[in-house]
């Protein structure tokens, strides 16, 4: 048994916060951001909104595209930074606020900004083993609430969305391969402290960020993973279709794609409009080259996302 997507949604908060504006809060400038990251805006959700109401949207897309509803879904996995509580799971959330069927599976994903791609990886194991038929995979988050908006190193470069795809069983491959990675010691390098305790949170509950250390990482990994992926499916760079990586920083991103060899016209970026939405870039990607046709049926795609623990990986799908 395989797997295979299909079909894809995506949210963003209504509200888009530009460099400009930020400029007006801390020393820093539309053009300074926008060379070193390739960010001109972020969206930021309303303080009413949620990851889940987020992630319900995406999916409700998602499920439209796929020609299924609520009823068809088996498993729910929702890869998130920022779950609306610390239990139940957002996942379950989204089981509530889609009417999925009692007895589905359901349940979160933490690997932060690689957390799509895990997530992914996860739901077509289960499908492949099947015990499950179709799942939603979602990223989703509210990245904007751990940040320290005086903290000019780390609010220009986050915000808020919500991707989804649909996974279903098929007879012959869609997801081709994954891989997937961690390395606990240079957790030190991205991180957020809090944790609850006796009721409260302790420490600060900011991203902490040391943006060279985890610039010099991402390069290193991503170029492994992508390799490693090219090896076990026995292609090259020149048989991939699209690259559709995490959106971190144009600067990470162009430097992948030159490892592979590929032009910048088949690499899918949304960095400029929405910032990284960690968990949420690489489904946005996704679905934004899927809604406006330039990932068709049987191409070759690559996703790829490093982020925070840290973790890697990577997605080899025909779409």
């Amino acid at each position: 048994m395989y797997s295979r997507i299909l079909g894809t949604g995506s949210a963003l908060p209504q509200r888009q916060v530009r460099n400009a504006e930020l400029a007006t809060q801390v020393e820093t400038s539309d053009e300074w951001v926008f060379e070193r990251t390739g960010i001109r805006a972020r969206h930021v959700a309303a303080p009413e909104e949620m990851t889940s109401d987020l992630a319900a949207q995406a999916s409700r897309a998602a499920l439209r595209a796929a020609g299924l509803c609520a009823d068809d879904i088996d498993l729910i996995v929702v890869a998130t930074t920022t779950p609306d509580m610390v239990f139940p799971s957002t996942a379950c959330i989204l089981q509530r606020k889609l009417g999925v069927p009692e007895g589905a599976a359901a349940f979160d994903v933490q690997a932060v900004c690689s957390g799509f791609v895990y997530a992914l990886a996860i739901a077509d194991k289960f499908i492949a083993s099947g015990q499950h038929r179709h799942a939603l995979v979602v990223g989703a988050e509210v990245f904007s609430r751990l940040l320290d908006w005086s903290d000019r190193r780390t609010c220009v470069l986050f915000g808020d969305g919500g991707g989804a795809v649909v996974l279903g069983a098929a007879a012959e491959p869609g997801i081709r391969s994954s891989h997937l990675h961690a390395a606990g010691g240079q957790g030190d390098i991205l991180r957020v402290q809090g944790a609850p305790t006796s009721g409260h949170l302790a420490d600060a509950v900011f991203v902490e960020m040391d943006g060279q250390a985890v610039f010099r990482f991402a390069v290193r990994v991503l170029e492994q993973v992508c390799k490693e992926t090219l090896q076990a499916n026995n292609i090259s760079g020149a048989d991939i279709d699209w690259l559709v990586p995490h959106q971190a920083n144009i600067r990470i991103i162009q430097a992948t794609a030159r490892k592979l060899g590929l032009p910048p016209e088949r690499v899918v970026t949304t960095l400029e409009d929405q910032g990284n939405t960690s968990a949420a870039s690489v489904p946005l990607a996704l679905d934004a080259a899927v809604r406006d046709g330039r990932i068709q049926r049987g191409h070759t795609v690559l996703l790829e996302a490093v982020g925070g623990g840290m973790t890697w990986g990577s997605v080899l799908l025909t779409y």
